[in-house]
C-alpha cells in the first residue's frame, strides 16, 4: 500500500472511536518488553483474546479503535498495540531490525508476555502477513486466524501496486504525468517529493467504496502514525512499483492448506489495493476457510459495514 494512505487511515478511522466506556489510547496503555523493545497496548473487554493487527507495514493501532464495539455483550477482549517502530512503541537505531519475522516473533513474545495459553488473530492488509505467518509458525497457540482484507503471496502485494497505479494514471492523469516527469528525475518511492504526489490522490478513491465514510474530524493527534522508514525498509526503496525486501519474498500459498485452526477470509469488493481478483484465489489456497466478499465496502469494511463485520466475527469465534 502506498504508504500516504496509511497515514491517512490512522487520523480517519481514528475518528470513529466509540464514545464513552472504553480505554484512551493516549493515555490507558500498558508497556510490556518483548524481544528487547517496549512494545505498547491497549485492551478492552474481557474473554478470549483477540489480537488486532495493525497494517502498513508502519501503521499504528489507533485506527482500529471502532473494533471496541466487538466486546461488547461478548466474551471477547480486544489487544490492541502498536508494533516495534510504531506509535507509542521503541523505535528501532537501525532501520534494517525492522522485519515481517520479527513482527510475527513480537506476537508470540506478546503472548507470553501476557501469560495467554491460546490467542486469536485478526490482521488487517499488512497485519494480515504477520497472522497468516504467525499461524504457520506458532498454530499450536492459535485458536481463530482472520484475514482481513489480506495478502496472500508477494505476487498479490505487486498486483496492489500494479492496479493502484493503473488506477491513478487512468482516473488521475495530471497526477501521473506529474510523478513520471518526478521518476523521469530518479525519483523514487521513498522520495519525499514521489510521496507528495501521490498524496494529491484522495484516500477513498482506492479504498473506499463510499468516500464520504472517510471525513476526518479533527482528532488530537497520535504519536508516530506511521513510520516510513520502516515502510520502504520492508517494501523495498521502490516499493510502489517494484515490490521488494520482506514483502517482495513472503509467500504462504503452499502453507495455507496446512492451516489447523478456523480461518475467516474477508474482502471487500471495492478493494483496489488487496483486489477482489487476487482475494477469491483464498478458496483455493486455504479451501477450508470461510470465505466472506463484503459488497459495500472497499479496504476497510470494519468502518464501511462494521454491523455486518462485526457480527460475523462473533459468530465465526465461536467455532
Amino acid at each position: 500500500m502506498k504508504n500516504f494512505f496509511f497515514l491517512l487511515l490512522g487520523i480517519v478511522i481514528s475518528n470513529s472511536l466509540p464514545a464513552q466506556g472504553f480505554p484512551d489510547s493516549w493515555k490507558d496503555g500498558k508497556y510490556y518488553t518483548v524481544n528487547g523493545a517496549k512494545i505498547y497496548t491497549v485492551t478492552v473487554g474481557t474473554g478470549q483474546p483477540v489480537f488486532i493487527i495493525p497494517g502498513g507495514p508502519g501503521g499504528t493501532h489507533i485506527g482500529y479503535r471502532n473494533f471496541d464495539s466487538l466486546s461488547v455483550g461478548s466474551n471477547i477482549q480486544l489487544i490492541y498495540f502498536d508494533g516495534f517502530g510504531r506509535g507509542k512503541s521503541d523505535t528501532a537505531k537501525d532501520v534494517k531490525e525492522y522485519s515481517l519475522e520479527r513482527d510475527i516473533e513480537d506476537i508470540e513474545g506478546l503472548r507470553k508476555a501476557m501469560h495467554l495459553d491460546k490467542i486469536n488473530l485478526l490482521g488487517h492488509s499488512y497485519g494480515s502477513l504477520v497472522a497468516q505467518g504467525y499461524a504457520v509458525k506458532y498454530g499450536e497457540h492459535l485458536s481463530h486466524l482472520i484475514v482481513a482484507n489480506g495478502f496472500h503471496s508477494y505476487l498479490m502485494w505487486q498486483e496492489n501496486d500494479d492496479n493502484s497505479n493503473h488506477e491513478i494514471k487512468t482516473n488521475y492523469p495530471e497526477v501521473w504525468d506529474t510523478l513520471m516527469k518526478a521518476r523521469e528525475k530518479g525519483a523514487i518511492s521513498s522520495d519525499d517529493i514521489h510521496q507528495d504526489i501521490y498524496g494529491r490522490v484522495p484516500y477513498g478513491f482506492l479504498y473506499a467504496y463510499n468516500p464520504t465514510n472517510f471525513i476526518s474530524r479533527g482528532r488530537k493527534p497520535y504519536p508516530n502514525p506511521f513510520n516510513s522508514k520502516l515502510y520502504y525498509q520492508m517494501v523495498g526503496k521502490d516499493g510502489d512499483f517494484i515490490v521488494g525486501n520482506d514483502i517482495g519474498n513472503f509467500d504462504f500459498r503452499k502453507q495455507l492448506k496446512g492451516l489447523k485452526m478456523p480461518v475467516l477470509v474477508i474482502a471487500g469488493r471495492y478493494d483496489r489495493v488487496a483486489v477482489p481478483w487476487m482475494q477469491v484465489k483464498y478458496k483455493e489456497y486455504c479451501p477450508q476457510a470461510q470465505f466472506v466478499m463484503f459488497e459495500n465496502s472497499g479496504h476497510n469494511p470494519q468502518v464501511e459495514e462494521p454491523a455486518k463485520e462485526f457480527a460475523l466475527i462473533k459468530e465465526f469465534l465461536k467455532k
